[in-house]
């Protein structure tokens, strides 16, 4: 039985990642083709294995707050599946931990060039390969900081606050051209940027840390890659045809307290 995405390609940039790698796989097991998109070369390598093979899965490796790399990633999309369908623009980073007064100007400048330069340089190349194709779907990876304010985390807050206008406004622009953008939010996620975030804001005490944002979820659960990885597939697909310029929580109710 066919797949929801049968026939859809898509660029998957973070796809090293928890989330990243999810995604894939399900994008796959619903019929997709992907491109992965990341710095860590053999991860990747190890991911296209696991997918299948190239018949199904490519990678690229580049960096998405440089324009070349990303430009050279969609080329490399089309090139290599004919087209461009679903741009999921998952990479993103979390910085550093600390009161904005002892954060310098590279640690903002860090994270904002990999949360909002990369989504802006892959909707920019994006857009042509999806105008040819008649519509396609983006998805932006913001998070529960984009609607929220977190103490410590004042680069990453305000570089996923960035990302929800970003989407807004290209789902204006872009709606004439049969191309929706919404983002995914989600809230803490059991993978590796939690445990970063866990450990920086108390060292040596990262299991504290999880347990006090544990509490904050009404769920009392941190979710898993593959429930965003789910949403993303809803969003990809031709189910959400009528849904653009709007933020879906995957947060297990953290914002509705």
């Amino acid at each position: 039985m066919p797949g929801r995405l049968s026939g859809k390609v898509a660029l998957i940039t973070g796809a090293a990642g928890g989330i990243g790698r999810a995604t894939a796989a399900r994008f796959v097991d619903e019929g997709a083709r992907v491109v992965l998109f990341d710095r860590e070369e053999r991860a990747l390598v190890e991911l296209v294995r696991a997918l299948g093979g190239e018949e199904r899965a490519a990678l690229c490796v580049g960096d998405v707050s440089r324009e070349a790399d990303v430009a050279a990633a969609i080329d490399e999309t089309v090139a290599r599946f004919g087209g461009l369908d679903v741009l999921f623009a998952n990479a993103g980073v979390e910085g550093r931990v600390a009161p904005l007064t002892q954060l310098t100007v590279d640690d903002l400048d860090r994270v904002l060039a990999v949360n909002v330069r990369g989504p802006f340089l892959c909707l920019k190349h994006a857009v042509p390969a999806m105008q040819r194709r008649g519509g396609g779907s983006v998805i932006i990876t913001s998070s529960v900081a984009g609607l929220v304010g977190s103490p410590g985390l004042a680069a990453y807050v305000t570089s996923k606050h960035a990302t929800i206008g970003l989407c807004k406004t290209a789902a204006l622009e872009l709606a004439p051209m049969n191309i929706r953008v919404n983002t995914i939010n989600p809230g803490p996620i059991d993978n590796r940027m939690m445990r970063s975030i866990e450990d920086q804001a108390a060292p040596g005490a990262g299991a504290m840390v999880k347990e006090k944002f544990t509490q904050m979820v009404p769920l009392r659960r941190y979710g898993r890659n593959e429930e965003i990885a789910a949403l993303a597939a809803f969003l990809a697909s031709d189910e959400a045809s009528y849904s653009t310029g709007a933020a879906f929580l995957a947060d297990g109710g953290f914002v509705a307290v």
